[in-house]
């Protein structure tokens, strides 16, 4: 079992501030989380500075990730460092997600720039129910669209800035390999929680 954060920004995302040495130092020096997706907007450079930097640490997973800006709200791509090709319709990002072996995200779908009930028209794969920056009632919107849909919920913290970090967590049933954390997230052999940020760094 695994405790992820499947939602952080590093300063390659135009609106955030992190810087990816932050990142790996904190997820090193972390009790409980050791594994993040870097989910920066359009682009896999985060993600890739932010994989070399962890280089040293064995026991942390830097999952490939993007966050999306599609034509009617954010969709996260989770397992790939690839960027699909455009445009960048929904539709097309799911495709793209089934012939390279990863999976869609509805990210906070009742917050702006999500995807809300027009998630119901396509074959995602799970929705963000628990996001660390989107108020409680969106994310109640959220985990009661999973349950209709029948979908795993999973959690991000959403993060932009340092003390944003490690609000919240999924909880995996599966080891640091990426390619069962996605087989398992699609089982939906995942919970959600947030975190005791009285932890300091």
């Amino acid at each position: 079992m695994i405790r992820a954060d499947l939602h952080i920004h590093t300063h390659y995302s135009p609106d955030a501030t992190i810087p990816p040495k932050t990142i790996v130092n904190q997820l090193n020096q972390h009790p409980t989380i050791k594994a993040i997706a870097i989910t920066d907007h359009n682009t896999t450079e985060g993600y890739n500075k932010t994989k070399q930097l962890a280089q040293p640490y064995p026991d942390i997973l830097i999952i490939p990730a993007i966050e999306i800006t599609t034509t009617q709200g954010d969709l996260i791509l989770l397992g790939t460092a690839q960027l699909p090709p455009k445009p960048w319709t929904i539709q097309n990002i799911i495709d793209f997600a089934k012939q390279n072996n990863s999976i869609t995200i509805a990210a906070h779908p009742y917050r702006a720039y999500g995807l809300g009930d027009t998630t119901k028209n396509y074959n995602i794969d799970a929705i963000e129910t628990l996001n660390g920056a989107s108020p409680p009632h969106t994310n109640k919107q959220a985990a009661n669209l999973a349950k209709i849909m029948d979908l795993p919920g999973l959690a991000g913290s959403d993060a932009h800035h340092v003390d944003e970090l490690w609000t919240v967590y999924t909880e995996i049933q599966a080891s640091s390999d990426i390619d069962e954390i996605l087989k398992a997230i699609k089982k939906g052999h995942v919970r959600v929680a947030s975190t005791d940020k009285s932890i300091h760094f």
